[in-house]
């Protein structure tokens, strides 16, 4: 286990951002990411868990919610395996986040702008850069209608500098949070208190019982889910050289046929039938939707 926390769990992430202790370094990460369009002086916490607002609504739970000095609402999320309709979650999001400011009786739409920044360990192949701004903008001039609503999607994967390669605040902000796991020292730290304090509280020494309790958890939920991936990688390479050799198929085919099957198809019911056991529905349910076996689905929630 490294020195500091990993990000990519649910508690490693609610102790970098999260949290009453560590909300001088959210606000110092949102204003490099905002490079100095807006500064953000103070923020505040908002419940992340929204209530149903009727009997088939789903309510809501965001990773991070809060409210800057100026009213402006910004949800930060985390994903750290790809899903098949996470631009979608991202738009749900932001739209039940500013429908939710209506008011009883006459009122005039002036709602606060709500902004979304989601950090995605993966690709989509819809985003081909690791910083993508967007906001509603006229197709024909570019030029921004409203800045009510605006999603900063950042694709860790295509983050690839290395420590001396970073030149911007911002860049060294994404290499620490990148790598943190593995990182022996928290670079910059020496001549940035910021950065010297997120060390303090990243260190997974410094936990209290709770959050390490918690923190292991989540890290064993981490990686089983990597390995359960893996394996039925494997598994369906061994199936499609099964399959190509009896039916005669060169193996550079059947390879290909058993990647797309294992990138494709299994890796996507997989990662589906996570999500659904996280969010609470019946083993029945998940099996019949991700078309996964029962004994499968019932595997896997042994590891949530």
């Amino acid at each position: 286990m490294g020195k500091f926390v990993n990000p990519f769990t649910d508690t490693g992430f609610k102790i970098l951002f999260g949290q009453e202790l560590s909300k001088p370094l959210l606000i110092d990460f949102l204003n490099s990411l905002l490079s100095g369009k807006e500064k953000i002086v103070d923020l505040k916490f908002l419940d992340k868990e929204k209530p149903r607002l009727y009997k088939n609504d789903r309510g809501l739970i965001y990773d991070i919610y809060c409210e800057t000095d100026t009213g402006k609402k910004i949800i930060v999320e985390m994903q750290n395996r790809s899903q098949e309709f996470f631009l979608e979650r991202s738009i749900f999001y932001v739209s039940q986040a500013v429908s939710r400011q209506g008011e009883k009786g006459e009122w005039d739409y002036n709602f606060d702008s709500v902004y979304l920044v989601a950090f995605m360990n993966f690709k989509l192949d819809c985003l081909k850069e690791f910083r993508t701004d967007a906001s509603l903008k006229n197709d024909k001039t570019n030029e921004v209608i409203s800045d009510k609503i605006k999603f900063i999607y950042l694709q860790l994967p295509y983050f690839t500098k290395e420590e001396d390669e970073c030149k911007t605040y911002f860049d060294k902000w994404i290499y620490i949070f990148k790598n943190m796991e593995i990182l022996e020292r928290i670079p910059w730290a020496a001549k940035n208190s910021v950065f010297s304090r997120l060390g303090e509280i990243a260190e997974i020494a410094n936990m209290t019982e709770t959050q390490r309790r918690k923190y292991d958890k989540d890290l064993k939920i981490l990686r089983d889910n990597y390995n359960i991936l893996e394996f039925a990688k494997k598994e369906a390479r061994r199936e499609g050289r099964a399959e190509g050799k009896a039916e005669g198929i060169a193996e550079g085919r059947a390879e290909g046929i058993a990647e797309g099957r294992a990138e494709g198809l299994k890796e996507k019911a997989i990662e589906m039938a996570i999500e659904m056991l996280k969010e609470g529905l019946p083993i029945e349910t998940v099996a019949k939707i991700s078309k996964l076996s029962i004994s499968e689905v019932e595997n896997f929630k042994k590891t949530i």
